[in-house]
């Protein structure tokens, strides 16, 4: 018996060892679930995920269907380089398909489909709808989270994303559009004006002003942090909709323009701290310094407004940021688990940044516009950017500026969501993006490629869905910043190692500036009060009836 009871102990100690190593795997892998997987431990190519790496809730298969190639792993157990899941499985979140890697027929979201969590298409007063997945409608119904759009009581519906986050309202002609983080934008039109809330009592109030050989151009009062700004706005009416271009309420001499175009003699040196930029120990500059770094030497003021406008967006960004971070603390939050940094990656925090070839592209349309405002100042009151004089604008509209060929890449001023292959992401101020299409399609939507990014999601290279509207406004900001950097440079000029500049008086445009509307900052508080109250009642009827739809 004891030649048996050997054998028998030895075959109970070889079990032991085999199943031994696979139950302090899974054990490892419960406990500490962001621990990456082993080259050795990849799934078999057909291999279904055990237990506990199964995917979070909203982001689950249909039972019995395994993962494809364009969906994706729970944050938390994505896969080292070079230990990366065999063709057909998932890539992991932050790790998205380079473009033309799309998912395989068969597979891909017909148009009315929900995508999974933090993957919703986009609704926004742009129309920014994800038109793009429009023919993919060969597997309806497979994915498990269906789109959400409610009725409101009294009239009205909204448009909710899978983890409850108010993506949309549209009410009594009031619009509301969230961001992925927590901003919010509302717009309505009354009485004659536009309303255009961007934060609490920020943002602008725009009426018809005057009309100069046949062209309509509007003021906006800005109304931000306690202060009155007014611009004028240039109407364009193309393919049926309105967009407003930024119009100049005065002008330099040509003599200035020309001086801020053409080289200096000398290249100028001009650090970050004090006496020069200003920008040394500052929070915004310290968070995205490994994004963004100045030229070290300045050939010509292109490239002094160039690091301007960039430095003016970044700052932008960050501001955004910590307003979300407030809103995620006010009453009207929708869950401050959703929303992520809100302002994109930290300094050193990851490979990214701003990279020469992009810097060198923005310069150019700095260039560009540069030359276009020496054209205009040297063609006197009512000339057009070529130097001519005005004539009626043609029955069916002009073409935005955002929709130039001639200009292609834009800076994004603040936070926005956009479709990328049918999922949504966010762009964040001083982000760049390159236009690639010049014809919107049915909702005025053009197609462009991100050039660079500080976040993930919306990464460079990534080619993305994005309004004209978007477009045109960044385009406004951009030509906004560069008359403060001209302002800023002949306030500058002669000092410091600038370059003395010629004469830099202006004079005013053929559309002077108005007077600012002193009714803005009340309409401005209203409508964000009317804005709150529409997005408690939704939360309040879907909490109520959360499978209610539309």
């Amino acid at each position: 018996m004891k030649p048996f009871a050997v054998i028998g102990t030895a075959v109970l100690f070889c079990l032991v060892g085999v199943a031994a190593p696979a139950y302090a795997q899974q054990g490892h892998e419960q406990a500490k679930p962001e621990q990456k997987q082993e080259h050795t431990q990849q799934q078999p190519r057909t291999q279904q995920q055990p237990h506990a790496q199964q995917q979070s809730r909203g982001q689950q298969q249909p039972r019995g269907q395994q993962q494809s190639r364009g969906q994706q792993q729970p944050r938390g157990q994505q896969q080292s380089r070079g230990q990366q899941q065999p063709r057909g499985q998932q890539q992991p979140r932050g790790q998205q398909q380079p473009r033309g890697q799309q998912q395989p027929r068969g597979q891909q979201q017909s148009r009315g489909q929900q995508q999974p969590r933090g993957q919703q298409q986009s609704q926004s007063p742009g129309g920014n709808r994800g038109e793009n997945m429009a023919g993919n409608r060969e597997n309806a119904g497979r994915h498990p989270t269906p789109a959400r759009t409610v009725s409101l009581k009294g009239g009205g519906s909204a448009s909710l994303r899978p983890n409850g986050q108010i993506l949309s309202i549209n009410r009594n002609g009031m619009q509301i559009q969230r961001n992925l983080h927590g901003g919010r934008t509302v717009v309505s039109e009354r009485s004659g004006a536009r309303i255009v809330t961007t934060g609490r009592g920020n943002g602008y109030v725009q009426r018809a002003y005057v009309t100069r050989g046949g062209r309509s151009y509007y003021s906006r009062t800005f109304y931000e942090h306690g202060a009155y700004r007014v611009g004028i706005y240039r109407g364009y009416n193309y393919g049926g909709y309105h967009y407003y271009g930024y119009y100049p309420g005065y002008w330099y001499g040509p003599g200035f323009y020309g001086w801020a175009y053409n080289p200096w003699a000398a290249p100028v040196y001009w650090g970050v701290g004090i006496g020069s930029w200003g920008w040394g120990g500052s929070p915004w500059y310290g968070f995205y310094g490994g994004y963004f770094a100045p030229y070290p030497m300045y050939s010509s003021a292109a490239f002094w407004l160039t690091d301007y406008l960039i430095a003016a967006n970044l700052q932008t960004a960050y501001a955004d940021r910590a307003e979300a971070n407030a809103n995620a603390a006010a009453s009207y939050d929708q869950g401050a688990s959703n929303y992520g940094n809100g302002g994109g990656q930290a300094a050193n925090s990851g490979p990214v940044m701003l990279t020469p070839e992009v810097k060198q592209a923005i310069a150019e349309e700095v260039k560009a516009q540069l030359a276009a405002d020496q054209q205009q100042s040297s063609g006197g009151q009512g000339a057009s950017p070529d130097g001519q004089a005005l004539v009626p604008a043609p029955a069916n509209g002009e073409v935005p500026p955002a929709l130039d060929p001639a200009r292609r890449t834009f800076v994004v001023d603040h936070n926005i969501a956009v479709v990328s292959d049918g999922q949504e992401c966010e762009l964040t101020g001083g982000d760049v993006i390159t236009r690639l299409t010049d014809t919107p399609d049915a909702d005025q939507n053009v197609a462009a490629s991100v050039s660079a990014s500080k976040k993930t999601d919306c990464s460079a290279g990534k080619q993305v869905s994005i309004s004209v509207e978007y477009l045109q406004e960044m385009h406004n900001h951009f030509e906004e910043q560069l008359n403060n950097g001209m302002k800023a440079l002949a306030e500058k000029q002669g000092t410091g190692g600038l370059p003395k500049a010629p004469d830099t008086g202006t004079t005013a445009s053929d559309v002077p500036l108005p007077p600012p509307d002193t009714n803005a900052a009340k309409d401005l508080t209203d409508q964000q009060a009317t804005a709150d109250q529409a997005e408690q009642q939704v939360k309040a009827e879907t909490t109520v009836d959360p499978d209610r739809r539309q």
